[in-house]
C-alpha cells in the first residue's frame, strides 16, 4: 500500500521547471531508495545532518537531471520533501593541489 502511495506521488506531482513542495510522502527507507534508484536511476549526490535523528539527501537522475530532496530518519523511515528538475553542479576553478 505504501509503495502505491509513493508511485502515486510521483504520478500526481510530475517534475516541472521549479521545485515542487509536495505533501510529505514517507516510506520505509529501503523501499524508497529502491524506488528512486531502481525505477528512476537516481543517485545520491550529497547529504548532510539535519539534527540528531535525521539527515537530508539530494537524489539526482543523471540523464534527466531531475532531483528529489529526501529526509531520512534513524528509525528507518524516509520522506520525500521536494522534487524538481534541471539540477546543476557549479563548476569550481579551485586547484586541487
Amino acid at each position: 500500500m505504501k509503495k502505491a502511495i509513493i508511485l502515486g506521488a510521483f504520478a500526481l506531482f510530475p517534475h516541472s521547471g521549479q521545485a515542487q513542495l509536495i505533501d510529505t510522502v514517507c516510506e520505509d527507507t529501503a523501499r524508497l531508495e529502491k524506488q528512486l534508484f531502481g525505477t528512476d536511476g537516481a543517485e545520491v549526490l550529497g547529504y548532510g545532518l539535519r539534527g540528531p535523528d535525521s539527515f537530508i539527501e539530494i537524489w539526482v537522475e543523471p540523464k534527466s537531471r531531475n532531483w528529489t530532496l529526501v529526509q531520512t530518519y534513524t528509525n528507518g523511515t524516509s520522506c520525500i520533501m521536494a522534487m524538481g528538475e534541471h539540477w546543476e553542479v557549479p563548476q569550481t576553478n579551485e586547484d586541487p593541489a
